[in-house]
């Protein structure tokens, strides 16, 4: 009887455990995804008996629920005609411009909207005691509305001092509202700090809540990475920055202070800004924009400067390869020169090719990545791509004055990327990003002037020794990138 029991029980656990494979493995199929990514899921799926498929559950589908993609899709006509209104308004002369900028403008429009916006003032910050001086005293002399967008929020330093400025601010009357992610911000959500804002008057929300029983019903790895602040909607900031004084943020992770860099924007598209941030507060809030009519802060900003900025906001329900697509075009439209710095660089087999095209067709392709990475995945992942980006020309440094976190792309000193995105799969198709794409020759050479600081604190990957690496070391980097796509 028990033989009998024992063989029936292996015999159903297996005909299941094949009718999972199998199943999953079609649904892997039809969804008709990036090769790299299926292939990833694929195999996650094969080799895990019952946990490969409780994988792909929690992670392998960008579901959003129902109720919040409902939301976005009833207020983004919204979005498109507010949009639209501002394209008429905004008249530019594309002539005077790089040639290659025009064709940009139109594929951002074409996927989320949003016109190029003239007459902007920028300064490029790349200290973070000095954005964080700029944001305070902006909070210190608010007047009507104080919105911050942000991964992390890690009290500490400086960040102590922005929580002070905020609550003085909610006392003079000014609204406050705070949005930060529920996985990057987690402790802070939780702590007394947080409650203390609430009590104050502050409005702090959890971006894309997370939790066991909400991962049954959306996928729970989908973040907010977006870093805004605006000020009275008149005064913007954006970068890679997040809400931490790097002196006290993840020192036990040995890998030096976080560096980056945020840009801090007075103009036309300030307006922009203000309402990427109040579109992302109501989705989280559970409202419609019409709800919050006159109570947003959304107005038109006179021209202050003469730097031409257009928003890409990208993420799921964006557009499935929205910012993935502008990057290509982007690499594609170098001629001279194009450099690139991220801390995540896991690129698909489209970006790897645009890059080694780039290269070979005469294009000076630099790439700068942090010596040492807080993902071990990552760190193999990326090596797993030198040699081929080696041998087609580019050139890689390693930059070793701490996590290297700025990310930003130059093309042939005449026009800029800057933004959160990393040049990773989890950036191109899962988190929620924002990218400047900035159409000045000044400002670019700014970018590219910090991009040339990196490089003086930087070491060049040694191509030919880097060819006799272990056996050990390749296998790792190999593993890695069969991952790379789940990222």
């Amino acid at each position: 009887m028990t033989d009998t029991f024992t063989w029936g029980f292996t015999s159903w656990l297996f005909l299941a455990d094949l009718a999972i494979r199998l199943g999953f493995s079609l649904r892997v199929i039809m969804r008709k995804r990036a090769p790299s990514v299926s292939f990833a899921w694929l195999v996650v799926i094969l080799l895990l008996p019952f946990a490969g498929a409780i994988t792909y559950l929690l992670f392998g589908e960008n579901r959003l629920g129902e109720r919040r993609a409902n939301r976005l899709l009833k207020d983004r006509p919204i979005i498109r005609e507010w949009s639209s209104a501002l394209r008429n308004k905004a008249a530019i002369d594309w002539s005077t411009i790089n040639p290659e900028c025009l064709p940009l403008d139109r594929q951002i429009m074409a996927t989320t909207g949003i016109p190029t916006m003239p007459g902007n003032h920028l300064e490029l910050i790349d200290e973070p005691v000095r954005f964080f001086s700029l944001l305070i005293d902006d909070i210190r002399c608010a007047r009507s509305s104080c919105y911050l967008e942000f991964y992390v929020l890690n009290v500490g330093g400086r960040i102590d001092e922005l929580i002070e400025a905020l609550l003085a601010a909610r006392k003079r009357g000014v609204v406050c509202r705070l949005l930060l992610d529920s996985i990057g911000s987690k402790l802070f959500l939780r702590s007394q700090d947080a409650t203390r804002l609430r009590k104050g008057g502050i409005e702090v929300v959890e971006a894309l809540p997370a939790g066991l029983i909400r991962a049954l019903f959306v996928r729970i790895d989908l973040r907010n990475h977006r870093k805004i602040a605006v000020i009275d909607g008149e005064i913007a900031y954006t970068g890679s920055q997040n809400l931490v004084d790097p002196r006290f943020f993840k020192q036990e992770n040995a890998v030096g202070e976080w560096v980056d860099a945020m840009v801090r924007m007075t103009g036309p598209a300030v307006e922009l800004l203000t309402a990427a941030f109040m579109f992302d507060w109501l989705l989280e809030r559970r409202q419609r924009l019409a709800s919050y009519k006159g109570m947003t802060d959304i107005h038109p900003v006179e021209p202050v400067g003469n730097a031409l900025v257009q928003l890409a906001p990208s993420g799921p329900g964006y557009g499935e390869d929205t910012i993935h697509d502008l990057l290509l075009t982007t690499i594609y439209a170098a001629r001279r020169e194009l450099i690139l710095t991220t801390p995540y660089f896991v690129p698909d087999n489209a970006i790897l090719a645009a890059l080694k095209s780039a290269a070979q067709r005469g294009v000076e392709v630099t790439i700068i990545l942090p010596e040492k990475n807080d993902s071990r995945l990552v760190h193999y992942a990326s090596r797993a791509r030198f040699d081929a980006l080696s041998k087609a020309g580019v050139r890689i440094m390693a930059f070793a004055g701490g996590l290297l976190h700025t990310k930003t792309i130059t093309v042939d000193n005449d026009f800029c990327l800057f933004g959160s995105v990393n040049l990773d799969m989890r950036s191109f198709w899962l988190n929620f990003e924002m990218t400047l794409v900035i159409y000045n020759k000044d400002f670019t050479c700014r970018v590219r002037e910090l991009q040339q600081g990196y490089l003086r604190h930087a070491v060049e990957h040694d191509a030919q020794n880097f060819r006799n690496r272990s056996y050990r070391q390749q296998f790792l980097e190999n593993i890695a990138l069969l991952l790379g796509p789940l990222l």
